[in-house]
């Protein structure tokens, strides 16, 4: 067992089961033991590779994007030019590359970071020496101003709850202790719970459906300030559209593991419903846009184009490995269909380029 293991097993032993939201909090963030906390995850010697770390054409295609939104907004000046979950800082420095192409754009701009890992920020740090760059715990710290905003694989590690459909109800799941001490799965007594009371009619008993509660809040903050200041939000996430079913996972090493095997030494997500984000920034007086395939939205962006002129200089193995990553970006087997994406404007604005209204 990991020395977080024990420390959650204890707990577990005093206090009881955890709820699968709290569980998944520590794993990622204890501030000792957690995933992200010690640890470098990203790419061929980590645990998963994210799409900025595939090519360079995703970061560019998303930063054209949000400048061809920034310039429909009036050219904002200053804005706040965020990431959420950056990573090693490899999109931001894609994006802000792109947006050099757009008059006025870099000089207008204020980079902001939201991350709470100190080991991600130093990595962060040198990917984008030169730029002045400002790190913040949560999206609450960003400046009142117009922010454009791009979320790419942030979302999925949000802890979820998950509630399980029973006849009376609905069973939250918990993490326990097998008799030996190993941590597993179970539920909780069955309920009433007011929230899946809408659920009820289009899940049957055995049926999974998530919750992020801390996602729902990330898309209503964003959504009162874009609505408040205005800009534009660009969200890319593994997921759906209205929960149904066991997406909870674990990486270790590009493989899938127990998620309660080694807590603190595996990534864990889940899949993003998109449809309580989209009602959130409406809620928020925000206008989502209608969720879109990562491979439709790149390939609408002008992707293949790019692939052909970067192909240009391109030989052998590298060209390979270049139209391998095109398609591992936008081909529906790949990454095209699995991550979704959604806007969010203010009411009155135009869509980023790619994006349809609902």
């Amino acid at each position: 067992m990991t020395p977080l293991g024990r420390l959650l097993g204890g707990q577990i032993a005093a206090e009881g089961p955890m709820r699968l939201d709290r569980y998944m909090g520590a794993c990622l963030l204890h501030p000792a033991h957690g995933y992200y906390a010690t640890r470098d995850p990203f790419g061929t010697a980590g645990d998963f590779i994210t799409a900025p770390e595939i090519s360079q054409m995703f970061g560019e295609m998303i930063g054209l994007a949000l400048a061809q939104a920034w310039v429909d907004q009036g050219r904002p000046t200053p804005f706040t030019l965020a990431e959420a979950g950056p990573g090693r800082g490899t999109l931001m420095a894609d994006m802000v590359r792109a947006m050099r192409a757009v008059p006025g754009m870099l000089a207008a701009a204020q980079i902001h970071l939201i991350e709470a890992s100190q080991t991600l920020r130093d990595i962060q740090r040198q990917t984008l020496a030169g730029h002045e760059v400002t790190w913040h715990d949560s999206l609450a710290a960003l400046p009142d101003q117009p922010v454009f905003l791009v979320a790419n694989e942030f979302l999925d590690a949000l802890p979820i709850r998950q509630f399980q459909r029973v006849e009376a109800g609905w069973s939250e799941r918990q993490v326990g202790l097998a008799p030996d001490g190993a941590l597993l799965a179970g539920l909780a007594p069955p309920t009433r719970l007011a929230a899946l009371e809408g659920r009820i009619g289009d899940t049957k008993p055995g049926d999974v459906v998530e919750t992020c509660a801390p996602a729902v809040a990330f898309a209503s903050d964003l959504g009162t300030r874009i609505a408040a200041h205005g800009g534009a939000a660009i969200l890319i996430d593994y997921g759906n559209w209205h929960s149904l079913g066991d997406t909870f996972q674990a990486l270790r090493a590009h493989q899938p593991v127990d998620p309660f095997a080694t807590p603190g030494e595996a990534d864990l997500t889940a899949h993003v419903d998109f449809e309580p984000l989209a009602q959130a920034a409406r809620a928020a007086g925000a206008q989502p846009s209608a969720m879109t395939a990562q491979g439709v939205l790149l390939e609408r962006l002008g992707i293949t184009a790019r692939a052909q002129t970067l192909a240009q200089a391109m030989t052998g193995q590298a060209l390979e490995a270049h139209i391998a990553a095109h398609r591992r970006l936008t081909h529906p087997a790949e990454m095209g269909h699995l991550f979704q994406t959604l806007a969010i404007v203010p009411q009155a604005a135009a869509l980023p380029p790619g994006f349809d209204a609902p």
